[in-house]
């Protein structure tokens, strides 16, 4: 077996330690690298930085770090219904730094290019562009935005081969890949653990030179932040 392959969450998260910058895959609960965010709470780490899209919604996923108090700061592009977060901004206890989803995913990707930053039209004449370069560009005004970068990065797959091939399960796929490649480790929870050659070349979603280490999940609670259905007519 691959040593990229970790037999528990202590494992996976070795080295982590307090100010730690960790980017987490995910959008609200979908995609959640559930063992790995509810291990941190274990590993008694704090003034943890999440780069992440809303940190959580109803308690859950990343929203029970904020419960806990062991977050300084959140880099997200959402807050929505996620009212742990929004107390917390309000009282000033956790400095939240909203992004355009566009920028945001720019920055990130930026990041594990080796870009070191990148004009963008969006945000100008908004509270975005406050303390930020400007630069006129064929007649029009756009903002300096700077790479994301984070110590860690979680991500949750659906597939994985001990190389750390990964292939995600559709949209729970989102940031993940940019992810991967802006993060000094990633760590990938997996659903399923394939041997080498298990997952067709065509249908790798990120290679494995980008993850680190490999913890295979596979029961998770997946939960639903708001079940609509059709009303029966």
């Amino acid at each position: 077996m691959s040593k990229k392959v970790v037999h528990s969450v202590a494992d996976a998260l070795d080295g982590m330690a307090d100010g730690a910058r960790i980017m987490v895959g995910g959008f609200g609960l979908c995609g959640n690298a559930e063992a790995l965010i509810a291990g941190v709470l274990d590993a008694g780490v704090r003034d943890l930085t999440i780069i992440s899209n809303n940190s959580g919604n109803l308690g859950k996923g990343l929203a029970t770090w904020l419960r806990a108090g062991i977050v300084s700061r959140v880099i997200c592009t959402y807050i929505g219904n996620n009212e742990d977060l929004h107390r917390l901004m309000a009282d000033g206890s956790v400095d939240v730094q909203v992004n355009p989803q566009g920028t945001f995913v720019e920055r990130i990707r930026a990041a594990g290019a080796g870009i070191g930053g990148f004009y963008t039209p969006t945000g100008v004449g908004t509270v975005v562009a406050e303390g930020k370069e400007t630069r006129e560009i064929d007649g029009r005004t756009y903002l300096l935005e700077k790479p994301l970068h984070a110590d860690f990065a979680f991500v949750r797959a659906a597939k994985a081969d001990p190389f750390g091939n990964l292939r995600f399960w559709r949209t729970a796929r989102n940031f993940s890949p940019l992810m991967a490649t802006a993060a000094k480790i990633t760590i990938a929870e997996v659903d399923e653990l394939v041997e080498l050659g298990g997952i067709d070349p065509d249908d790798v979603h990120l290679p494995g030179i980008f993850v680190r280490r490999i913890l295979h999940v596979p029961e998770h609670e997946n939960p639903f932040e708001y079940r609509t259905v059709r009303p029966r007519s």
